[in-house]
């Protein structure tokens, strides 16, 4: 692994980030990491995509190109996109992790969209099989984990034990 970030250049890469699908990974600091792990915070250190969409390696050109997608907020960001040219099959690679048709979505009995680490509340009682006790309505479920595979399950832990919750039975706090 490489010691420079792949985006901005900084001699401090100590993460290897796959990009995905493909089983490819590219170097980069603790703050392109967290950029590209989440919705990154609007700055100056963004400027760092106006090189790194026209880098020689394939996998920093699909990584720049998604995190400029995630800087929509950013007019400088939109111009690059509009000038920036990928050839069809990396636009293909990029746009793959842009908007997965695919991708499990879990909602609450109000059809908000839950995320890992989110807080809920039990809207009835639930009694846990297996368990010998009853989830009762108005208990506050913190940090659940999401069912990957079923959109209409969580995780989350009451009374001591982790438990599957239908998400139709919740509501995020």
């Amino acid at each position: 692994m490489s010691n420079k970030c792949a985006l901005c250049g900084s001699e401090n890469a100590r993460h290897s980030v796959q990009v995905t699908p493909k089983p490819v990974s590219v170097s980069l600091c603790d703050t392109c990491t967290e950029g590209v792990s989440s919705m990154p915070e609007a700055g100056p250190h963004w400027q760092c995509l106006n090189d790194a969409i026209w880098s020689e390696n394939d996998a920093t050109k699909v990584v720049a190109y998604r995190m400029l997608h995630k800087l929509p907020q950013e007019q400088w960001a939109r111009d690059l996109l509009d000038i920036a040219y990928l050839d069809p099959e990396l636009e293909d690679w990029a746009k793959e992790d842009l908007y997965n048709p695919y991708q499990t979505i879990h909602r609450d009995t109000n059809g908000v969209v839950l995320a890992a680490g989110d807080a809920v509340v039990l809207i009835k009682d639930l009694p846990v099989k297996g368990a010998g006790f009853t989830a009762k309505r108005g208990t506050a479920v913190r940090n659940i984990s999401l069912v990957s595979d079923n959109a209409g399950h969580i995780e989350g832990r009451v009374n001591g034990q982790r438990i599957v919750i239908l998400t139709e039975f919740v509501k995020k706090s």
